[in-house]
């Protein structure tokens, strides 16, 4: 799963975390919504059947609360997920940081 990169209206993101097998595809693109465009990872937890998403900032985004932020991300795992449910994180890849993912070796590109 390391370095699967997916595309989501246009922009692409790289799954950097698949706990306990928690990306799931089809799942993410039912739920996605447009609005979460705006933060630098998404994060999709399971509870109960259900996945909710959550988008979070950089560290180094100024005017971002501490909870908005990833850095953030262990205590809402904590205290708004289920003890130990399958999660994954996306991290979007910015193009205009000066990054370039073409050559870099995946495993899949997913148009999502």
């Amino acid at each position: 799963m390391e370095n699967q990169v997916i595309v989501v209206q246009g922009q692409q993101y790289e799954v950097v975390e698949n706990y306990r097998n928690g990306w799931q595809a089809e799942a993410f693109r039912q739920r996605y919504v447009d609005i979460l465009a705006r933060y630098d990872y998404i994060v999709g937890d399971w509870g109960y059947g259900q996945l909710r998403l959550r988008g979070f900032y950089e560290n180094n985004r100024p005017k971002v609360n501490f909870d908005q932020k990833i850095a953030s991300l262990g205590e809402y795992l904590q205290e708004y997920c289920n003890f130990g449910c399958p999660y994954f994180v996306l991290k979007k890849i910015t193009p205009d940081k000066g990054t370039n993912r073409e050559g870099r070796n995946k495993k899949r590109n997913e148009e999502v």
